[in-house]
């Protein structure tokens, strides 16, 4: 008995030794309100630790991380751990995981570090991601790890966290986006007008894009004022020299921006991705898409020269900079402009009529068969390519790495080149759960989900601890979708066998079919979703829930806290706009959210014969694309008419001079984005009308139209000065012709 007590004693003394003798990693954060200046304008950022990015948190392998984050800001927030494997309740995504952390509250985060590579993290709270709560996360392997590669995981390493910046308050972008503004597009010259497309030879192409009711080719929704490397636009490393091999740890932390790489001295070995070994592979370029992490080794190829390493946002509407070595700058080549209408072109032939996507017999997958390649100058062999306008060009660059000349020899990096060092393969005996989803858009409203179903619409999807889940993901929209499921990586079945390479972010394009599968092996509620802040704000989400999971400590209530979540995806757009013009005031204000539509225009003259009018409707969005909306009506005029009766073209009388009905009808998009609307209203009258307010005839230019059953009509042009105003003109017929302003929100 005395021998087992003392057996007993040992192992308790060496299990307490072992736990005493892992590190503890502590960090404190502090998240506090501050004023950035990134274009010439102050503006409302959040700082963390007083600083944009947030400070670079460093483990290894092993250690325990205790990470104390201090809310000085007037919202609540949280923090995601971006790619790493810990418990639920530690994953940082309010109302999934925990409660958020309110303002002047402290909450401390603790988990043991069980993995190694390039991560980064995030608030998980709102758009917070987008105005500086985002930082990198490096995770170094223990020196003794088996799979320590030489010439590799000790080389000098730089962590690089790409961002962009906008002047806009996030939630107005996600806002503009939903009520399909173009001033993002009028600011960046990628409004696809009919007089770009006359110029272009692409009139043909701009008519077809309309009669299939699309909108113009887009490859990035936001402008953005500024693309930041660590924060800085433009920056460099000048303690390396000539010979020296530098691992840049890069981890996209941009909210809706993909980026191109490029190093001006010579080519760039790709050895990690998401934070795992890939088998080394050469490059001119890659694209990392948004929340992605790449690690590339490049070498400082001469004295005296820093080399530039190159960030392009994919709409190439402008880049960030940072240059190794020390010396005379050697640039990379700009990218050159996008050639849109090719892109519309090939969306064209990819579209169906009934907004279904054409695959056109095309066996797609893991970005092997760019579709993009049409819009690329520098592949296609465009003569048109030069220089960034905006380039500063002093004597202190050297301009002999310029290449302008096309190069169809360009090696890209895809998903198909990236194999794991080690078999990554799953457990065999276990059972496999088959899942398939696919991603939905509707780019007019930007509705972004999964099987036409946003998560307010959907419950969570049970899996089982110890099966494998197979998850096959169709790509059904016009836009890249890069899909993270938090807590696990997953294999990307890519062609590599049994090397697959582990990942926890999939870029997906457009028409792509994309198969991952991971080992079901953790406990709780897992995230996965559209990292793209505003896809993923709009709805693109769904929730892995493990069966029989502990309760979370965290989350005391869980039934209430998913509602709580479901509904931050699935929020109401407001939008207003009201013309003052010298015959009259019209005007209109909207509320929408993926379904719901309540709107109400008014048209007031400024004389009794001139009459004031208001409608209201509150309608339902029916169907995939949302083409068709069944709504109720409010219909209330006055017109002075001295005696005058009006009748429609059925021969109903028309009373201006004293209505009030309600009404019963729908809206219909047609063919080039014209809609119909019919009503039926309670005084027995029937209304059709036909109406477009956007017709694009130049950059600015935009013309509009309507006319109805009751023999109204009305046309009229808009030019946009500003993001809130623009001066117009437009004939009436019950007021005649008038001039103003317009100013919208």
């Amino acid at each position: 008995m005395k021998n087992n007590r003392f057996i007993i004693i040992i192992l308790l003394l060496f299990i307490a030794s072992k736990i005493s003798a892992q590190n503890i990693v502590k960090y404190e954060l502090t998240v506090t309100d501050t004023i950035v200046n990134y274009s010439g304008k102050e503006k409302r950022a959040i700082a963390v630790n007083g600083q944009i990015p947030m400070p670079t948190l460093t483990f290894t392998e092993g250690d325990i991380a205790e990470i104390i984050v201090h809310n000085k800001f007037k919202e609540s927030t949280s923090l995601h751990w971006h790619g790493l494997f810990l418990p639920n309740k530690e994953d940082g995504v309010p109302y999934l995981t925990q409660m958020p952390i309110e303002p002047n509250e402290t909450f401390t985060y603790s988990f043991p570090i069980i993995q190694n590579g390039t991560h980064w993290y995030h608030s998980h709270s709102g758009l917070q991601e987008q105005i500086g709560m985002y930082g990198s996360l490096v995770l170094l392997k223990k020196k003794d790890d088996p799979t320590f590669r030489k010439g590799i995981d000790d080389l000098p390493a730089v962590p690089i966290i790409l961002s962009e910046w906008t002047d806009i308050k996030p939630e107005n972008v996600h806002r503009m986006l939903a009520n399909a503004n173009d001033w993002a597009g009028i600011k960046k010259g990628t409004t696809q007008s009919y007089s770009d497309a006359i110029k272009a030879g692409h009139f043909k192409t701009k008519l077809e894009n309309e009669w299939k009711r699309m909108l113009a080719m887009d490859v990035s929704d936001v402008y953005y004022d500024k693309f930041l490397i660590n924060g800085k636009n433009e920056s460099q490393l000048s303690q390396f020299k000539a010979g020296d091999k530098v691992r840049l740890r890069v981890s996209n932390g941009g909210a809706s921006s993909y980026f191109w790489l490029n190093y001006a001295g010579g080519k760039m070995t790709v050895v990690a991705n998401d934070g795992n070994d890939v088998e080394p592979i050469e490059v001119d370029r890659l694209i990392i898409g948004v929340s992605e992490t790449y690690d590339v080794v490049v070498t400082i190829p001469n004295e005296d020269i820093a080399y530039e390493f190159l960030a392009t946002p994919e709409d190439r509407t402008g880049s960030a900079s940072i240059y190794l070595g020390n010396g005379k700058i050697q640039l990379k080549s700009r990218m050159p402009k996008l050639n849109y209408f090719e892109g519309m072109k090939m969306m064209n032939d990819m579209m169906n009529m009934d907004g279904t996507m054409d695959d056109m017999g095309m066996d797609m997958s893991y970005q092997q068969m760019d579709m993009n390649t049409v819009m690329y100058p520098e592949i296609s062999g465009n003569p048109k390519m030069k220089m960034d306008d905006e380039m500063d060009m002093d004597d202190k660059m050297d301009h002999s790495n310029h290449s302008m000349n096309a190069n169809q020899d360009i090696v890209t990096l895809n998903y198909g080149m990236l194999k794991a060092p080690q078999p990554t393969t799953l457990q065999k005996d276990a059972p496999v759960r088959e899942l398939r989803f696919e991603l939905t858009g509707n780019m007019n409203r930007y509705v972004w989900s999964m099987d036409n179903k946003v998560l307010s619409e959907v419950d969570k999807i049970l899996i089982k601890k110890g099966e494998n889940v197979r998850i096959t993901l169709y790509n059904n929209s016009m836009m890249r979708h890069p899909m993270h499921l938090h807590g696990h990586d997953f294999r990307g079945l890519n062609g590599q066998g049994e090397y697959a390479p582990m990942m926890n972010v999939i870029d997906i394009m457009p028409m792509e079919t994309d198969t991952i599968e991971f080992e079901a092996n953790m406990d709780g509620d897992w995230f996965f979703h559209c990292h793209i802040l505003y896809h993923m704000m709009a709805g693109m989400n769904r929730v892995f829930s493990y069966e029989n999971s502990k309760p979370n400590p965290y989350l005391p209530n869980k039934e209430w806290a998913y509602k709580k979540l479901q509904s931050e995806s699935n929020k109401f757009h407001f939008m207003a706009e009201n013309d003052f013009a010298t015959n009259g005031n019209d005007g209109m204000v909207m509320l929408q959210n993926t379904r719901w539509s309540f709107g109400t225009e008014w048209r007031l003259g400024y004389h009794d014969e001139h009459g004031y009018e208001t409608e209201t409707h509150i309608g339902r969005y029916i169907g995939k694309n949302q083409w068709f909306m069944p709504f109720v009506g409010f219909d209330w005029r006055y017109r002075e008419q001295n005696g005058e009766v009006e009748k429609n073209i059925f021969g109903q009388t028309n009373t201006k001079d004293q209505r009030a009905v309600l009404s019963l009808g729908a809206e219909y998009t047609l063919p080039m984005l014209v809609k119909l609307q019919g009503e039926v209203f309670t005084d027995g009258n029937v209304r059709f009308q036909l109406m477009r307010e956007d017709i694009p005839i130049s950059s600015r230019l935009r013309w509009a139209f309507m006319v109805n059953t009751d023999k109204e009509y009305m046309t009229g042009f808009k030019y946009i000065v500003t993001r809130h105003l623009g001066i117009s003109s437009h004939y009436d017929s019950d007021m005649g012709i008038g001039f103003g302003a317009t100013l919208n929100y």
